[in-house]
Parts: C-alpha cells; sequence; structure tokens
C-alpha cells in the first residue's frame, strides 16, 4: 500500500534521507520511497502495512505524520512517472534564460541533450564564448536559424539602408583633426 506522509514545506529530500536511514537501520518493510517533483510537502511511501510506514515516519524531524488514506498506483501514476514533452529547441537557435543565474540573457545554442534535457550555451553578451549547460525548461526560443535562410536573402531594414550609404573610411578620426592636449606635465616656457 502507498501512503502520504506530510514534510515540513521545501524539506522533503532531507526528511526523505532521514526517513530511508531509519528503514535500512531498523530492517523495515518499506518497498519505495518518492518525492514527485513539483509536489511540495508530501513524500509517497510504499509499506507492506501501516504498521511498517508508521515506525518508518515515527519521531522524526521533518515529518509531521501520515495522512489517513491510502492511495493506488494508478492515482498517483502521473506525479511520479515523467512526461516526455517535445522539445522544440534546435542547434543554432537564438534563445533567452529565463531561469537563474542568467535570466534575460540571450544565448546561442551549441548543443541539446534530450535524454537529460539540457542544453548547452553560449552566451551572446560574453566576449569570449563560454559554454553553459542549462536546463531546456530556463530557456525558450527568441530566433531560429532556420527562419533567418529561409527567405533566400534578407530584406535590408531602414538602419541596414542607412549604413550601407555612408561611404566607407569617414567614420574613421583624420589625423589632421588630432588636437594636441593642453596644460601637460612639461610647462611651455621650459
Amino acid at each position: 500500500m502507498i501512503y502520504i506522509i506530510k514534510v515540513t514545506t521545501n524539506k522533503e529530500d532531507r526528511a526523505l534521507e532521514l526517513i530511508s536511514t531509519k528503514v535500512h537501520k531498523k530492517e523495515l518493510r518499506v518497498y519505495s520511497l518518492a518525492r514527485p517533483h513539483g509536489l511540495r510537502g508530501y513524500i509517497f511511501l510504499e509499506a507492506e502495512d501501516r504498521e511498517s510506514a508508521e515506525e518508518a515516519a515515527y519521531n522524526l524531524p521533518y515529518v509531521k505524520g501520515i495522512i489517513g488514506k491510502t492511495v493506488t498506483y494508478e492515482e498517483i501514476k502521473n506525479m511520479i512517472e515523467p512526461v516526455l514533452e517535445e522539445i522544440n529547441i534546435e542547434k543554432g537557435d537564438i534563445v533567452e534564460i529565463i531561469g537563474e543565474p542568467f535570466k534575460k540573457e540571450k544565448a546561442k545554442v551549441v548543443r541539446i541533450d534530450k535524454s537529460k534535457g539540457d542544453a548547452v550555451v553560449t552566451l551572446l553578451a560574453a566576449v569570449v564564448p563560454i559554454p553553459v549547460t542549462v536546463k531546456i525548461d530556463n530557456i525558450k526560443v527568441i530566433r531560429r536559424e532556420k527562419e533567418e535562410g529561409e527567405g533566400g536573402e534578407e530584406k535590408p531594414t531602414e538602419e541596414s539602408k542607412e549604413e550601407s550609404e555612408v561611404p566607407l573610411g569617414t567614420d574613421e578620426p583624420k589625423i589632421d583633426d588630432y588636437e594636441e592636449p593642453t596644460g601637460g606635465l612639461i610647462p611651455d616656457d621650459y
């Protein structure tokens, strides 16, 4: 039977370790422990009978108690088994990181590991390209690499038209424009 154990919120991992240690030390008839992702404040414990479940959770820090109702595997199946979503991120995509520590930074996808749910990206704002591994959940696609090249030649924008009309070499400083600084370290009458 599967029992629900109420624990202190954000201490689920620690409570799970404590229960696991107690089960191994006392050799209780507990078959599995689970802490589903996204379910805060609760742990699932599968045991042969209620006495084993109560003894496993009795008098431990962070454990508040056992909820009276037992659940079946079918009821909690969607919380325990991971659902694989179709990953719509490809190599070369420009993405925005939505998770810490690089929140709101733009990056280019270098590699994707769909089995782990990770993506290796390089930050566009960085001077030196440093590969950073982030979870796919923490990034969103801003622009696809294929969209840029699909239409053949890109249509010039207003800014690019203005840039192309300016003759080359006019933005560089001329040598004649150089003025010697006044008030240096050596006086003029030296």
